[in-house]
């Protein structure tokens, strides 16, 4: 134990005359074939495997954070891969905030690593140090490096983070020290200027730990429907009351609770709108077979729901906005013919917004083909150019456009909105609100207009998406393992 402790004092003084030098040197992958694999090839297999096999509903509302848990990834692994996976539909942001609660040290504060980068099997990521340098400036933070040198916390999400994300990103690894929320709301009040969307938030933790496989599905329940209204009070009251009731060998309800309550907090004081989903939970004897003494382990996604005025102005274009779509889409088809393009000029800023859209075409006012993509990876002006080549060519339903056609087609763009999950169909609005059916692999959809244009009321749209565009039966939407999502969709036509 004095060894142990010399050791940390002795990296604690090297740290802080790296710092006055700016210079650090890399955190080493110090988990690297315990927690996860460490050889680069077989990390990548794992990693592909198992997101390979994670289908979520498409959502074109960004993610803004995810909780995600650390352990070895023979027991956690399957579930921190949920929470990575939703970032597929928005795969690049500038800076990765690592957030985890100190699995070595108690201190009254927070420690960022200050730059150099973290070293994985499948590369090194660097380290914001502006940001870090920034962050260090407060004193809540300003508190060794050393203490996330043998911390496993932030790393065993760094390979999940180089998997799915596209373009370079840098990241600020936070451990914190203290469970007072005095200090968590200082940290919380100076991490705020970079909550937004251009930044991810990486929430690392593990739920309940020790009790018996019942006790941690009841006590982890509880927490994650804490954590899902979203409300740090309403989190801190339900882990209070579980760790003070008597279930045997109920070490924690929550092994992160400060990094889950400063997220929580950041929510509140941005005074924007965030959804809340879960998005896996399994406990260590699902795993193990051992169901005397368990952890916990969920994947939660948070995402920022934009408010009316804001989708209002992003989908909203003008004259030349417009007429820049329909040239675009129209040279998509050209292509195909050897035709030559018309000019686009310079793609307007719109434009490159990323969000779906779908495409329509119409011959002498009947339907030719329609496409589309809920996905937001690729910016408009790339969806439109797909989806209105996808509409002429594409759609099985018709034989592919002639020459001929082309000159005498009508396109009609739909810009969609964020999807919103109901639990009442009563909450479509005919003529507002597009559908769309998840069943497991099976989905579909039908635009706001459909329902106008064929007359029908909430249950015949959905009873008509459920079995012919979705194709789970007239009434597969009534089934619990149906998720129903509406959206909007601004429309424009040539």
């Amino acid at each position: 134990m004095k060894i142990k402790i010399l050791a940390t004092i002795l990296l604690m003084s090297a740290f802080s005359s790296l710092s006055a030098q700016n210079d650090y040197p890399n955190r080493k992958a110090v988990m690297a074939g315990k927690f996860y694999p460490g050889d680069s090839a077989a990390l990548k297999r794992y990693l592909e495997i198992q997101m390979n096999q994670i289908i979520l509903a498409p959502d074109s509302n960004r993610v803004r954070a995810v909780i995600a848990p650390h352990a070895g990834y023979s027991y956690s692994g399957e579930v921190a891969a949920f929470a990575f996976a939703s970032l597929r539909d928005n795969p690049e942001y500038k800076n990765v905030f690592l957030i985890g609660s100190s699995h070595v040290a108690a201190f009254n504060g927070a420690s960022v690593y200050p730059g150099g980068h973290f070293e994985t099997p499948l590369g090194n990521v660097p380290v914001n140090d502006e940001i870090a340098k920034e962050l260090r400036k407060n004193k809540v933070f300003d508190f060794p490096a050393a203490h996330h040198l043998e911390d496993h916390v932030l790393e065993v999400e760094l390979p999940f983070l180089q998997h799915v994300l596209e373009g370079e990103f840098n990241i600020i690894p936070i451990v914190i020290g203290t469970k007072s929320t005095h200090l968590l709301d200082e940290i919380s009040d100076a991490l705020l200027p970079y909550f937004n969307d251009e930044n991810l938030f990486v929430i690392s933790t593990d739920l309940s730990h020790y009790p018996s496989y019942a006790n941690a599905i009841k006590t982890d329940t509880k927490v994650i429907s804490s954590i899902l209204t979203g409300s740090s009070t309403e989190f801190t009251r339900v882990v209070t009351e579980n760790e003070g009731s008597e279930i045997e060998n109920y070490r924690t309800a929550i092994c992160g609770y400060s990094a889950v309550y400063t997220l929580l907090k950041l929510g509140e004081l941005s005074g924007e709108k965030h959804s809340f989903q879960k998005l896996k939970y399994i406990n260590s004897g699902d795993i193990s077979g051992d169901y005397d003494k368990v952890v916990g382990y969920t994947a939660i996604s948070m995402k920022h729901i934009p408010d009316a005025d804001e989708k209002s102005d992003s989908l909203s274009f003008n004259e030349y906005e417009q007429k820049q779509m329909f040239t675009i889409a129209r040279n998509a088809i050209k292509e195909q013919f050897n035709i030559p393009p018309d000019s686009v000029g310079t793609i307007e800023k719109k434009l490159k917004t990323k969000c779906g859209v779908f495409v329509t075409l119409y011959l002498n006012g009947k339907l030719r083909g329609c496409i589309g993509t809920f996905r937001q990876d690729k910016e408009l002006y790339d969806n439109i150019r797909e989806m209105a080549y996808a509409a002429a060519f594409n759609d099985r339903r018709f034989e592919p456009l002639t020459q001929e056609e082309f000159s005498e087609i009508k396109i009609e763009i739909s810009i969609l909105t964020p999807m919103q999950k109901i639990e009442d169909i009563q909450d479509i609005e005919i003529g507002t609100h597009g559908i769309y059916l998840k069943q497991g692999i099976l989905s579909g959809t039908y635009l706001p207009q459909v329902a106008v244009e064929q007359g029908w009321n909430a249950e015949e749209f959905v009873s008509h998406c459920s079995q012919y565009k979705a194709g789970i039966g007239k009434d597969g939407w009534k089934s619990k393992n149906t998720e129903i999502f509406i959206y909007e969709s601004l429309i424009y036509e040539e």
